[in-house]
Protein backbone atom coordinates (compact mmCIF):
# COMPACT_ATOMS: atom_id res chain seq x y z
CA UNK A 1 0.00 0.00 0.00
CA UNK A 2 1.64 3.70 -0.74
CA UNK A 3 -0.36 6.56 0.92
CA UNK A 4 0.72 10.22 -0.04
CA UNK A 5 -0.92 13.65 -0.94
CA UNK A 6 -0.87 13.76 -5.40
CA UNK A 7 -1.38 17.33 -6.31
CA UNK A 8 -3.70 18.49 -3.39
CA UNK A 9 -5.52 14.93 -2.91
CA UNK A 10 -5.35 12.02 -0.58
CA UNK A 11 -4.14 9.20 -2.67
CA UNK A 12 -4.02 5.24 -1.11
CA UNK A 13 -3.23 2.73 -3.97
CA UNK A 14 -2.04 -1.30 -3.63
CA UNK A 15 1.65 -1.25 -5.53
CA UNK A 16 4.59 -3.01 -5.25
CA UNK A 17 6.85 -0.44 -2.76
CA UNK A 18 9.83 -0.84 -5.23
CA UNK A 19 7.49 0.07 -8.26
CA UNK A 20 9.14 3.79 -9.47
CA UNK A 21 7.34 7.09 -8.78
CA UNK A 22 6.71 7.74 -12.13
CA UNK A 23 5.50 4.14 -12.70
CA UNK A 24 3.31 4.83 -10.73
CA UNK A 25 2.02 8.13 -11.76
CA UNK A 26 1.41 7.39 -15.31
CA UNK A 27 0.79 3.46 -14.96
CA UNK A 28 -1.79 4.01 -12.05
CA UNK A 29 -2.87 6.87 -11.80
CA UNK A 30 -2.99 8.02 -15.47
CA UNK A 31 -0.88 11.07 -15.12
CA UNK A 32 1.12 11.11 -18.24
CA UNK A 33 2.14 14.72 -18.00
CA UNK A 34 5.72 13.45 -16.62
CA UNK A 35 7.75 11.63 -18.78
CA UNK A 36 9.89 8.74 -19.36
CA UNK A 37 13.51 10.09 -20.40
CA UNK A 38 16.55 8.22 -19.91
CA UNK A 39 15.37 5.96 -17.10
CA UNK A 40 18.80 6.66 -14.87
CA UNK A 41 17.74 10.03 -13.43
CA UNK A 42 20.01 12.29 -15.77
CA UNK A 43 17.94 13.61 -18.46
CA UNK A 44 14.99 15.64 -15.76
CA UNK A 45 12.24 14.27 -17.89
CA UNK A 46 10.33 12.62 -15.04
CA UNK A 47 10.86 15.61 -12.73
CA UNK A 48 8.21 16.14 -10.46
CA UNK A 49 7.74 17.91 -6.88
CA UNK A 50 8.20 15.82 -3.67
CA UNK A 51 7.66 17.76 -0.37
CA UNK A 52 8.45 20.85 -2.36
CA UNK A 53 12.22 19.71 -4.14
CA UNK A 54 11.91 18.69 -7.36
CA UNK A 55 12.47 14.92 -7.81
CA UNK A 56 13.26 12.55 -10.77
CA UNK A 57 10.85 9.83 -10.33
CA UNK A 58 12.27 7.46 -12.88
CA UNK A 59 14.48 5.60 -10.00
CA UNK A 60 12.70 6.53 -7.10
CA UNK A 61 10.80 3.58 -5.44
CA UNK A 62 6.95 5.05 -4.96
CA UNK A 63 8.50 4.03 -1.07
CA UNK A 64 10.63 6.98 -0.58
CA UNK A 65 7.25 8.94 -1.20
CA UNK A 66 5.29 7.50 1.19
CA UNK A 67 3.13 10.24 3.39
CA UNK A 68 4.63 13.20 1.19
CA UNK A 69 2.96 15.95 -0.63
CA UNK A 70 3.91 15.36 -4.65
CA UNK A 71 3.06 17.74 -7.17
CA UNK A 72 3.11 16.92 -10.76
CA UNK A 73 2.62 19.09 -13.54
CA UNK A 74 -0.66 18.49 -13.59
CA UNK A 75 -1.16 20.11 -10.23
CA UNK A 76 1.25 23.38 -10.57
CA UNK A 77 -1.30 25.84 -10.90
CA UNK A 78 -4.72 25.19 -10.82
CA UNK A 79 -5.60 27.31 -14.02
CA UNK A 80 -2.35 26.26 -15.67
CA UNK A 81 -0.92 29.72 -14.90
CA UNK A 82 2.09 29.54 -13.25
CA UNK A 83 4.59 32.21 -14.67
CA UNK A 84 6.30 29.58 -16.11
CA UNK A 85 3.55 28.03 -18.14
CA UNK A 86 2.96 31.72 -19.32
CA UNK A 87 6.37 32.05 -20.04
CA UNK A 88 6.46 29.01 -21.68
CA UNK A 89 3.81 30.23 -24.17
CA UNK A 90 4.88 33.87 -24.53
CA UNK A 91 8.94 32.60 -25.46
CA UNK A 92 7.53 29.83 -27.67
CA UNK A 93 10.15 27.34 -25.74
CA UNK A 94 8.56 23.90 -26.75
CA UNK A 95 9.36 22.04 -29.65
CA UNK A 96 8.91 18.32 -29.70
CA UNK A 97 8.05 18.82 -25.89
CA UNK A 98 8.74 16.00 -24.84
CA UNK A 99 10.90 17.44 -21.97
CA UNK A 100 8.94 20.67 -21.25
CA UNK A 101 6.93 19.46 -18.24
CA UNK A 102 10.45 18.19 -15.95
CA UNK A 103 11.55 21.08 -17.72
CA UNK A 104 9.25 23.84 -16.10
CA UNK A 105 9.11 21.02 -12.61
CA UNK A 106 12.58 21.96 -12.28
CA UNK A 107 12.73 25.79 -12.99
CA UNK A 108 9.68 26.02 -10.65
CA UNK A 109 11.35 24.85 -7.91
CA UNK A 110 14.74 26.98 -8.62
CA UNK A 111 12.86 30.13 -8.85
CA UNK A 112 10.94 29.47 -5.59
CA UNK A 113 14.45 29.54 -4.05
CA UNK A 114 15.75 31.85 -6.52
CA UNK A 115 13.19 34.82 -7.68
CA UNK A 116 15.23 37.40 -8.86
CA UNK A 117 18.31 34.94 -10.39
CA UNK A 118 21.27 35.98 -13.03
CA UNK A 119 21.74 34.54 -15.82
CA UNK A 120 24.48 31.91 -14.32
CA UNK A 121 21.95 31.05 -11.72
CA UNK A 122 19.33 30.20 -14.47
CA UNK A 123 22.12 28.35 -16.27
CA UNK A 124 23.51 26.30 -13.76
CA UNK A 125 19.84 25.27 -11.89
CA UNK A 126 18.74 24.11 -15.56
CA UNK A 127 22.15 22.06 -16.34
CA UNK A 128 20.42 18.96 -15.11
CA UNK A 129 17.36 19.35 -17.86
CA UNK A 130 18.07 17.57 -20.93
CA UNK A 131 16.18 18.80 -24.40
CA UNK A 132 16.85 16.36 -27.22
CA UNK A 133 15.50 19.62 -29.49
CA UNK A 134 18.56 22.22 -28.26
CA UNK A 135 15.94 24.43 -27.39
CA UNK A 136 18.01 25.85 -24.69
CA UNK A 137 18.49 28.86 -25.63
CA UNK A 138 14.47 29.61 -25.20
CA UNK A 139 14.22 27.66 -21.70
CA UNK A 140 16.50 30.26 -20.32
CA UNK A 141 14.75 33.46 -21.68
CA UNK A 142 11.84 31.55 -20.61
CA UNK A 143 13.14 30.89 -16.89
CA UNK A 144 14.20 34.38 -16.97
CA UNK A 145 10.63 36.26 -18.13
CA UNK A 146 9.02 33.68 -15.63
CA UNK A 147 10.74 35.40 -12.72
CA UNK A 148 9.51 38.57 -13.85
CA UNK A 149 6.31 37.47 -14.75
CA UNK A 150 6.11 36.23 -11.11
CA UNK A 151 7.67 39.77 -9.72
CA UNK A 152 4.93 41.75 -11.45
CA UNK A 153 2.09 39.55 -10.21
CA UNK A 154 3.57 40.01 -6.02
CA UNK A 155 3.82 43.94 -6.93
CA UNK A 156 0.33 44.25 -8.47
CA UNK A 157 -1.04 41.93 -5.57
CA UNK A 158 0.84 43.92 -2.83
CA UNK A 159 -0.88 46.83 -4.52
CA UNK A 160 -4.31 45.94 -4.63
CA UNK A 161 -4.18 47.48 -8.35
CA UNK A 162 -4.53 44.49 -10.86
CA UNK A 163 -5.46 45.59 -14.07
CA UNK A 164 -8.18 43.81 -16.12
CA UNK A 165 -5.00 43.23 -18.80
CA UNK A 166 -3.17 41.57 -16.60
CA UNK A 167 -6.21 39.02 -15.38
CA UNK A 168 -7.07 38.93 -19.16
CA UNK A 169 -3.00 37.65 -19.85
CA UNK A 170 -2.71 35.61 -16.82
CA UNK A 171 -2.92 32.08 -17.37
CA UNK A 172 -3.16 29.08 -20.25
CA UNK A 173 -6.88 28.36 -18.98
CA UNK A 174 -7.94 31.65 -20.45
CA UNK A 175 -5.17 31.88 -23.00
CA UNK A 176 -7.00 32.21 -26.49
CA UNK A 177 -4.31 31.43 -29.11
CA UNK A 178 -6.77 32.02 -31.75
CA UNK A 179 -6.05 35.94 -30.34
CA UNK A 180 -2.42 35.98 -31.20
CA UNK A 181 -2.52 33.55 -34.42
CA UNK A 182 0.65 33.09 -36.07
CA UNK A 183 2.15 33.57 -33.02
CA UNK A 184 1.39 31.17 -30.48
CA UNK A 185 0.90 27.67 -32.07
CA UNK A 186 -1.65 25.19 -30.03
CA UNK A 187 0.80 22.84 -29.17
CA UNK A 188 2.62 25.16 -27.28
CA UNK A 189 -0.29 25.80 -25.19
CA UNK A 190 -0.61 21.62 -24.80
CA UNK A 191 3.19 21.54 -24.21
CA UNK A 192 2.97 24.02 -20.82
CA UNK A 193 -0.09 23.14 -19.44
CA UNK A 194 -0.34 19.32 -19.24
CA UNK A 195 2.06 17.44 -21.52
CA UNK A 196 0.19 16.30 -23.91
CA UNK A 197 2.17 14.66 -25.84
Amino acid sequence: MANFTLNGKAVSLEVDPQTPLLWVLREHLGLTGTKFGCGIAQCGACTVHLNGTAARTCVLPVLAAEGGDIVTIEGLAENDDHPLQQAWIEEQVPQCGYCQSGQIMQAADFLKNTPDPTDEQVTAAMAGNLCRCMAYVRIHRAVKRAATIASERATSQVNGQQTDATATTAGVGIFDPRATAGTVSHSAVEETSHGKV
